[in-house]
């Protein structure tokens, strides 16, 4: 990955023993949790919208629900960061740098922790 280019995590949904994690809407929660942490967000009136942020999207990547956090929202709101690194730990869900490539498809890039 090019090193100007922000970092991608994906918190994957799937236990230890392979099953999928539950709730079965989790990643959308989580993201939905994220959604005011965006560019701009501040602003809120009319114009302001409900949506994810583009920092912390939910995915479904080769059958497996993603949460795609970017780095960016570390240096946006540090507490928002570790609300959701803290939540893939306390649920035991891996945690992989990574990128999506143009198939879509989860490419892992070679990193420490988080």
């Amino acid at each position: 990955m090019n090193p100007a280019q922000p970092r991608l995590f994906f918190i994957q949904g799937q236990t230890l023993d392979g099953r999928a994690f539950r709730p079965s809407d989790w990643a959308e929660r989580l993201a939905g949790a994220m959604s005011c942490f965006r560019p701009g967000a501040a602003k809120g009136g009319i114009g302001s919208f409900i949506g994810y942020s583009p920092y912390c999207v939910p995915r479904l990547i080769d059958n497996v629900k993603n949460v795609i956090v970017d780095e960016r929202l570390k240096a946006l709101e540090p507490m928002a960061w570790d609300f959701v690194m803290n939540f893939a730990r306390d649920n035991k869900l891996p945690v992989v740098e990574g990128r999506l490539t143009e198939e879509g498809h989860f490419e892992a890039t070679p990193t420490t922790a988080p």
